[in-house]
């Protein structure tokens, strides 16, 4: 009901406080401050910079890009390890003394 006020002021605690939010952590003192869960932090600069979420969005693209690279070789290193086995098992099998 205050917030076309003027003199309305909305802080983190408050907004705990009254929400009674789940990820978001208000700290007093020294080393205090506001902690919030990631995906919430990264959703609240977001709203705030249009720029901040298009260089979230190309990060992760490039971080999946670059999973997927290690995972594609990591696997097809651990096929041919395996059919190198079989491979070889089968020669020594069938071969003709």
């Amino acid at each position: 009901m205050n917030a076309g006020l003027t003199s309305f002021v909305l802080s983190p605690g408050k907004w705990v406080e009254t929400t009674s939010a789940i990820g978001i952590f208000v700290k007093g003192g020294r080393y205090g401050g506001t902690y919030a869960h990631k995906d919430i932090a990264f959703e609240f600069c977001s709203a705030i910079s249009p720029i901040f979420k298009l260089y979230l969005i190309k990060e992760f693209q490039r971080l999946k890009d670059e999973e997927q690279k290690q995972l594609g070789w990591d696997i097809r290193r651990n096929l041919t390890k395996i059919n190198y086995r079989i491979h070889t098992d089968a020669i020594k099998a069938n071969l003709i003394p």
